[in-house]
């Protein structure tokens, strides 16, 4: 389907850094930044009112990762104040593309791109997006 290039389809949040996301050194700890960009895609589809709890309880259908591509850059401190953002760069029958950044006030952290696919929840294998929820991604990756 179509790309998505405007500013307008980047949805961004902010999260602190906790001694819980820190290792030893007081430095996050690689894998939570997994985590951080999860919650940004979360927040991302609920701003466009897509429920995933509803989702998988109404219409048996949950989003996966199934591809992950991460280039860690310069590392984030306890307390430091995340921005990560999140914009969608392919839409797709069963599945979306996202690329996720994180940044540190205008510093560039790590920079990902995430293929999440639809599934279904009762047999776990690969299912057309929900009617409803592709029309909502439709309307916003139009050109």
């Amino acid at each position: 389907m179509n790309r998505a290039t405007s500013p307008a389809y980047c949805h961004a949040i902010d999260i602190r850094v906790y001694y819980e996301d820190t290792d030893a050194g007081g430095v996050v700890f690689y894998a939570n930044y997994l985590k951080f960009m999860e919650r940004g895609r979360t927040e991302w589809l609920r701003a466009l009112g897509v429920d995933q709890f509803d989702m998988a309880r109404d219409l048996q259908r949950c989003f996966m990762v199934t591809e992950l591509d991460v280039k860690y850059q310069k590392p984030a401190r306890l307390d430091d104040l995340l921005h990560v953002e999140s914009r969608i760069t392919r839409l797709g029958r069963a599945s979306l593309n996202f690329d996720q950044k994180i940044f540190r006030q205008t510093e560039l952290l790590v920079q990902s791109a995430i293929q999440i696919c639809c599934v279904d929840t009762v047999n776990m294998r690969p299912a057309a997006l929900p009617t409803l929820v592709s029309k909502k991604l439709q309307a916003i990756t139009q050109d």
